[in-house]
């Protein structure tokens, strides 16, 4: 059975990131006096970030309330558009596009999903002309659906809009933990983690991909087995 759809993540795998999310994310914490550091938000990369803040919150053992939650989120909103958008240092992943002309000349269709909102897809995308370019054929963001990761929602409607029906169809690459077990429960065929982003090799390994790579441009020699 071929495959006809890769989802990719956006951010530390294929639109390079140099700690910037994790900066922003300590630094929406930082508005409201709570202090964390590098160690305390690597872990929550990947997640829809409403519930990373969640998350976090309760690490700190403070009541996640929604208003609350909403305030830290705007705040690291508004950081991540006004880096994606101006800061000169934003670019896609050494390979990202040379891989996207080669699946799309397989006729695989090129998706990309991630724990941002589509505010901030929009602007990552738009940026690097992706659509139009003819590099991407759909894109999603974490608060288009019911939950975003560690759910599979986000690949199910991907698959939807493209007309695909089995996930045996599919592939999931992802730089974190999250985007691994995001993969699993949409039963793609293959779900590949790459070590390019926040986490670590070993975190990786504890979730179960199919394949770990070092670098984008290894992953056709996977398709072709």
């Amino acid at each position: 059975m071929s495959i006809k759809l890769a989802v990719f993540d956006m951010a530390g795998t294929t639109v390079m990131d140099q700690d910037n999310v994790a900066r922003a994310f300590i630094h929406a914490f930082a508005k409201q006096g709570l202090e964390i550091d590098t160690a305390d938000a690597n872990p929550l990369m990947g997640y829809h970030k409403p519930l990373a803040i969640q998350l976090m919150l309760e690490k700190l053992e403070i009541e996640p309330d929604a208003e609350f939650i909403g305030e830290i989120h705007a705040d690291f909103e508004e950081e991540m558009m006004d880096y994606y958008a101006y800061d000169p240092s934003v670019k896609p992943m050494p390979g990202a596009e040379e891989l996207f002309l080669q699946l799309k000349e397989k006729g695989i269709r090129i998706a990309l999903n991630t724990g941002f909102s589509k505010r901030i897809a929009d602007t990552i995308v738009q940026r690097f002309q992706w659509t139009e370019r003819g590099l991407v054929d759909d894109y999603i963001g974490s608060n288009e659906v019911a939950m975003g990761r560690p759910y599979s929602y986000m690949i199910s409607e991907l698959m939807r809009r493209a007309g695909v029906e089995d996930p045996a169809e599919v592939i999931k690459i992802g730089d974190t933990p999250v985007d691994i077990e995001e993969g699993k429960k949409a039963g793609c065929r293959y779900v590949i983690a790459v070590t390019t982003g926040a986490s670590a090799i070993g975190e990786l390994e504890e979730e179960g991909p199919s394949h770990i790579l070092h670098e984008l441009s290894s992953l056709p020699a996977i398709l072709l087995q």
